[in-house]
Parts: structure tokens; sequence; C-alpha cells
């Protein structure tokens, strides 16, 4: 079904599965994307196997004009982008663009990010949100200027975060939202030049910077909540991991579900207690029980099929 007649020619960019469902939105809701530019193909994994973006998987699909730049100042990439000859620039979880490239099309360059903008600008808002513990977050389209998320703001659209949603579910839900404030700020442009917003800076504003390996371990000194909506909010990718000690044998383990009991009890921190049903650290203000993990070289499993095999010594810990 046709929801939009937009007459905007758009080139877009993007690479993820994120950008990827937003890009055959824009498609099926009859937009005229006259390019789409996303990362260049890599080998990946132990077979160094060629691996695409989810976002040219749907440009190959729908037969739409690719280009796939390693250098965005490139002069062949930038003369090609310019022949395209496109009103407006819809950018969706990509890169940092040069003022060559975000200045060239005459109705402007807007961004799609997972945040309510200026708050968690940076490359990984949705797990940031639920790992600080916020109950609101959304969906920000902005015009592109020099510095990274710092734009005057289009639109916004807020959406509540469940006290059990993980990464994955926000998401998803933000994934749905954001292709419908997409098409929203079309409309706008193609109506009229938008009523923007400035940025406000002020010294409340959290960052949601890149998170690496390292930043995925477990801090067991934290409060029980905290560990929850850490566990979570790296759930399921990159994904929390913390190290269970078992006498002589460590084992690293990635935690992708958990609840969080509160409760006084007299357990050392980083204690495991164990049954034929149940798997719970000790915190100190009450036990982390895991649902789901993953142990090297095995699937993710639920932790009923992890108990009968995991046999544990007395006093085996997690830190």
């Amino acid at each position: 079904m046709n929801m939009s007649k937009n007459k905007l020619s758009i080139v877009f960019m993007g690479t993820p599965h994120f950008s990827a469902h937003i890009l055959e939105y824009l498609i099926h809701t009859d937009h005229s994307i006259v390019g789409v530019v996303t990362v260049a193909d890599k080998a990946a994994g132990r077979g160094k196997k060629i691996q695409v973006s989810p976002v040219k998987t749907v440009a190959l699909k729908h037969k739409l004009t690719l280009l796939q730049p390693t250098n965005l100042k490139d002069l062949d990439f930038v003369k090609s982008l310019k022949a395209l000859a496109a009103d407006v620039f819809v950018i969706v979880a990509f890169r940092m663009l040069p003022e060559v490239v975000w200045s060239m099309p005459k109705k402007g360059t807007f961004n799609l990010h997972a945040s309510l903008l200026p708050q968690y600008r940076g490359a990984a808002p949705i797990n940031w949100s639920i790992i600080n513990g916020e109950t609101s977050t959304g969906v920000t389209t902005f015009f592109i200027d020099q510095k990274i998320d710092t734009g005057a703001i289009i639109a916004q659209t807020i959406t509540p975060i469940g006290k059990e949603d993980t990464a994955g579910d926000l998401h998803d839900t933000l994934m749905v939202s954001g292709a419908l404030l997409v098409v929203a700020t079309l409309l706008m442009i193609e109506n009229k030049k938008p009523n923007t917003t400035l940025q406000v800076e002020n010294t409340t504003l959290r960052d949601a910077p890149k998170i690496y390996k390292d930043d995925c371990q477990i801090n067991w000194n934290l409060n029980g909540s905290d560990i929850y909506n850490f566990i979570r909010g790296m759930s399921p990718h990159p994904t929390a991991w913390t190290t269970l000690f078992n006498q002589e044998q460590t084992i690293v383990i990635k935690v992708i579900g958990a609840f969080f009991e509160k409760t006084n009890h007299h357990f050392n921190i980083g204690l495991i207690i164990k049954s034929k049903k149940e798997f719970k650290v000790a915190t100190h203000d009450g036990y982390i029980h895991f649902t789901k993990i993953q142990l090297p070289g095995k699937r993710v499993m639920e932790i009923y099929e992890v108990l009968n095999g995991l046999h544990l010594k007395e006093n085996a810990y997690i830190l």
C-alpha cells in the first residue's frame, strides 16, 4: 500500500539491519530512492567469507543504484553522488560525513538517531539508555552539521522502555518508530522548510559512546538493579560477560538473560548459588539470577540446559 506520494528524490545511506528495515519501508511507501550508499564489502569470520551489509542486500533486491566508497572524500565517489542529483540525503546508522557530502543536496541531509537528542549522542544510544536505567527514549531526525549528532532537530518520537526490555527489544521498537519518523520528516521537507529546534547544551547530557569488549565486563560491585540493567542493555549484542572461577578452572560466560532479586543475605559478593533449577550470583543487595547464557564454544542456552552439565566445586564464584 502506498502511504506517501513523496516527490523528493532520495539518496539513502546506512549499513546495519536497523537501516535496512527503514530503507525497505521507504521503498514500499513509494519514495523515490535514486541511490544507496553503504559500507564496502569485507572479509569476516574464521573462513574470511565476504560479507555484505544488510543495506546492500536490500539495494540489490530492488535493483537500486549502489555506491560503496572506502573514502567518503574520494573525488570519483563525490562525482558519482552528485550525478544522482538527489533532493535530500537520508542517513541511518552510517559513518560521519564530510561537509562536501552532507552539504550537497538542495533540501539538506538529515540523520535518524535512536535517542531523544541531545541526550545519548554517539554510536550506542540504545544500549546506554537501558544500561543507565532510563524509562523512556525515542528517535530523532536532525539536519547534519560539522559535529556528531549536534544538528538542528526536525522531529522526535518518544518511546517508553519496559522494565524487562533488552537492547534487542528496544532496537526493534525504535526501528519501526524510526521508519515512521523518517517518512514524516520527508513529508515536512517536501511541503516546506520544516521548523527546527536547536539542541541545547547542558551539564546533564549523557553520551552514548561505542562499546568495546572490555566495556562489556560485569562489575559485581554495583547495585543489583544496575547489574541487571547492564546485562539487558548489552543483550543480545554486544553481550555482557563475566568470569567464573571454579577452583583451578576459569570460564568466561556471556550473560544474555537475567533478573534481579532484591533481598538480604549473608553471602560474599560473587558467590554462586546453584540448584537443579536456578543459578544465581550474590550481589551486596540480593541476587542476579542467570536465565540465558553462553559458554565458550557453545550456543546460547537457557539456564536449565546448562545446569546438569555444569559441575561446580564448593565456593565457586563469579568475578
